[in-house]
């Protein structure tokens, strides 16, 4: 199956149930949606994306939050705690320092759980419950714990998940733990839980909800059609680039196929697709590694590091829908330093914006691109922050100001800042 933003609209297969159905992108197989527990090809193995009968153009849209889009989704509603609406701020300081025509930051760290997770899980809990399964189960870095932990209680369902040991944030192990989840800390890296856990889910012991699983794309989706709708409203037109974190490419892929559909549909030009730019931490850059070498593959990386826990993943399982979509939508990758993440996420900070480091890479790639002349001056750009500075604590005490000790009156205190 193509992943070209000129893939023609299909007839449904007779596997199609209510106008949906999964299709390889590799083999071009096809299957029911519900009919199985599947998460990739039976026949292949190749990564797996749900299809549409009928493709929505903005005129479908209702309501508010991840379901207003529910014309672009595989179920009419889901297992919700009112997720996704999230700000689309503006940064004019921000924007006069970078030097570009717009610069916006859509911060998904007000989702309920704090983090763009939230926006999958409401779709791939509610697709867990129709196919009737009674155990849920990640791998995670942190966030996807904490909203698996979160929207599997909602639906009154087991969860479990499979975390480093010693290298997720204390934030994100609260939610998890407070949740009800039961939480496994493996004596490995990410990669080394998400091979687990595949393997647990293959073995029939738990039903899988990492991006792996193609319905959990389908609720990231709707952050690519709610930048274009506010974008739209404010400026009648849409974004010229989507620059964004990237850990598992699970998001790169979404907002692809969100804009892809919306082509099929007519909705949107071809010509104007917002341009998918990752950005991936120096110590874990796999994708950074595929475009620039323009490698058809992404190689995994056994050893990765990074104070942006969110993004310390060395084998996106995502890349192949998210290659294409950089390369089809003239995007492109860069990688950044630590140092450059806290800046990013202190200059955020100072325009109100608080939010975890991982998500401070968008706006630090940015700055990196521009000043190396890759995005130009005359750019509307829109940055994407993932997750809310509370799920790392430690890392936003590290990068803000240190307490200062006064002693317990108004003139020792007066005395201290006049010093």
């Amino acid at each position: 199956m193509s992943l070209s933003l000129s893939a023609e609209r299909q007839e449904p297969p007779a596997e199609a149930a209510d106008g949906a159905w999964l299709e390889c992108i590799e083999c071009g197989d096809t299957f029911g949606p519900f009919d199985a527990v599947r998460y990739t090809c039976d026949d292949c193995d190749g990564l797996l994306e749900v299809r549409y009968t009928d493709l929505p153009t903005f005129e479908d849209f209702s309501g508010s939050g991840v379901w207003r889009y529910n014309a672009a989704l595989p179920l009419e509603s889901g297992v919700t705690i009112q997720e996704g609406a999230t700000p689309l701020y503006r940064v004019p300081r921000l924007e006069d320092d970078v030097g570009v025509e717009a610069l916006r930051i859509k911060h998904e760290g007000m989702n309920p759980t704090g983090s763009f997770k939230d926006r999958g899980m409401t779709v791939g809990v509610a697709v867990a419950r129709e196919l009737g399964v009674d155990r849920l189960a990640c791998a995670s870095t942190g966030n996807t714990s904490a909203a698996l932990a979160a929207y599997g209680s909602r639906a009154g369902m087991q969860t479990l998940v499979l975390l480093p040991a010693g290298k997720v944030a204390a934030g994100k192990v609260a939610q998890a733990s407070l949740h009800g989840a039961r939480i496994l800390e493996v004596d490995g890296n990410f990669d080394a839980c998400l091979d687990v856990v595949q393997d647990l889910a293959a073995r029939g012991e738990a039903y899988l909800l990492n991006s792996l699983n193609p319905f959990r794309l389908e609720g990231q989706k709707t952050i690519g059609l709610e930048i274009l709708e506010a974008f739209l409203a404010d400026y009648d037109a849409v974004p010229d680039r989507i620059v964004l974190p990237v850990g598992n490419a699970g998001n790169t892929a979404a907002l692809y196929k969100a804009f892809r559909e919306l082509v099929q549909s007519g909705a949107l030009a071809r010509e104007d697709v917002p341009k998918l730019t990752g950005v991936q931490a120096e110590g874990a850059a796999p994708m950074v590694e595929a475009v620039e070498n323009d490698a058809d593959e992404v190689r995994r990386w056994d050893d990765v590091e990074t104070r942006a826990t969110a993004i310390r993943i060395g084998n996106p399982v995502n890349a192949p829908k998210a290659l294409p979509g950089i390369r089809e939508t003239g995007g492109t990758a860069v990688s950044v330093s630590d140092e450059e993440i806290t800046d990013a996420q202190r200059d955020l900070a100072g325009e109100g914006i608080g939010v975890e480091p991982a998500s401070a890479a968008s706006l630090a790639g940015l700055r990196k691109l521009r000043a190396e002349g890759v995005v130009d001056s005359d750019e509307r750009v829109v940055c994407l922050t993932t997750g809310h500075l509370l799920k790392d604590p430690d890392a936003a005490a590290a990068a803000g100001n240190d307490p200062e000790p006064v002693p317990a009156e108004t003139e020792g205190v007066l005395e201290h800042l006049q010093g």
